[in-house]
């Protein structure tokens, strides 16, 4: 099959190597000025965990446009969660009537996520990956499951051709029933990931604090009542984070789930994104709803009021 993947970026680029190993045809539409700027190769140190765990060194070519042709099978959107509402909107007009897998994290309801576009033209999704992107030098990797909502009702014939996609490159797939209560939980994780983020100054440096994981704990506890009030079910992991005592948390991530050598930690350690919106975003829906999030707030401010004290000082 042809794919077009929506931007170039850590999670993308990681699968659609994937599925040109797998025999399919694979292009990325990144914007206007991307395309000179990226070149038409990229340096790959990647964990590929589908069998064992691969290391995967390589120069990779890939193909570049800066605009969205209609010859393609299927298209993957996975963008910073703040670009989606801009990446729909061009989508919308692009992307004629080809299927769109959203491989994304999101707060919002599901239909105002991706408006304009239809939800019958759409399946949600959400890797299983990580990494970052550095002078066009890619390093992280990615596990052998994916999540992929179950089929909705109109979705079923893209849906199943999502899966047998991912499939025929011997992804496992995890079939999500609720994924709007699922994402939500994970868009909550993720916050209450930023937030001790934001306290630290980066994603490896959390790794190196002992209570990093007890305050990601109680970041969560905190939002739980946000959840409930959207109506959101809770999922394994809120449950893990918010009923397993802070101060076992601590050992149980670092020890356990980001052990040393794990791909979770490398993951992380790789990870140079930006860090804050996940935090904005859940701070701003509990202000509608009259809910108080202390811990998060400080976080928030204490952000703010550090980027500008850095600002006054370069100037």
């Amino acid at each position: 099959m042809r794919i077009l993947f929506f931007g170039r970026g850590v999670i993308t680029t990681q699968y659609a190597w994937a599925l040109e190993k797998a025999g399919h045809t694979v292009a990325f539409y990144v914007r206007k000025g991307r395309k000179e700027a990226f070149g038409d190769q990229i340096v790959l140190e990647m964990w590929d965990a589908r069998k064992g765990k691969q290391l995967i060194k390589e120069n990779w070519n890939v193909t570049l446009h800066e605009e969205i042709g209609s010859d393609y099978d299927l298209i993957i959107a996975s963008v910073n969660t703040e670009q989606l509402p801009s990446a729909a909107q061009l989508l919308a007009t692009a992307a004629g009537n080809t299927p769109i897998l959203i491989f994304n994290n999101l707060w919002q309801d599901l239909p105002s996520a991706i408006s304009p576009l239809s939800m019958n033209q759409v399946v949600f999704g959400f890797p299983a990956a990580g990494g970052g992107i550095a002078d066009n030098r890619l390093r992280g990797g990615f596990l052998k499951m994916i999540f992929l909502e179950k089929p909705r009702a109109g979705t079923e014939q893209i849906n199943a051709k999502f899966k047998a996609l991912f499939e025929s490159a011997r992804f496992k797939i995890n079939g999500i029933q609720d994924m709007q209560s699922w994402l939500w939980n994970h868009f909550a994780m993720n916050a209450a990931m930023e937030a001790e983020v934001l306290r630290r100054g980066s994603f490896p440096a959390i790794m190196n604090h002992r209570d990093s994981f007890a305050n990601v704990g109680k970041h969560m506890r905190e939002m739980l009542p946000v959840l409930k009030a959207r109506g959101a079910k809770m999922d394994a992991i809120t449950l893990l984070l918010t009923k397993i005592p802070p101060a076992l948390l601590g050992p149980l991530f670092n020890k356990v789930i980001f052990a040393k050598g794990s791909l979770a930690r490398l993951f992380m350690e790789y990870n140079n994104s930006k860090a804050g919106f996940a935090v904005s975003e859940v701070v701003r829906e509990a202000e509608k709803l009259g809910i108080p999030l202390p811990r998060l707030s400080a976080v928030l401010a204490n952000s703010k009021a550090s980027v500008a004290a850095q600002g006054t000082t370069t100037r």
